[in-house]
């Protein structure tokens, strides 16, 4: 298992929406901890889906569509699609 660095701080994950049902069990309402080292326990399909753009809020990038501090992505199963808001800050004050 990858060791995450203490200068790199995790990002929050929150599921805001399923549609259908995630095989990986998440559920509205989930919280986890997400970023470059750990998947939070997204299945591997989201998970690579959205690397490139954890990357880059986590090592403080920003896209112009977004707050600096804040993306929504959905998972690419289109028919069981779960849908997370990523944001910068402390994961254990859910």
């Amino acid at each position: 298992m990858a060791i995450h660095p203490e200068s790199i701080p995790p990002l929050r994950a929150e599921v805001i929406e399923v549609k259908g049902e995630c095989s990986a069990g998440h559920r509205k309402g989930d919280t986890f901890r997400i970023g470059c080292y750990d998947s939070g326990g997204l299945c591997g399909f989201f998970y690579h889906d959205i690397f490139p753009s954890l990357s880059v809020m986590q090592f403080g990038g920003k896209y112009p569509w977004s707050p600096a501090d804040q993306l929504t992505l959905e998972c690419p199963d289109r028919q069981n699609a779960v849908t997370v808001k990523i944001t910068k800050g402390d994961p254990s004050s859910s």
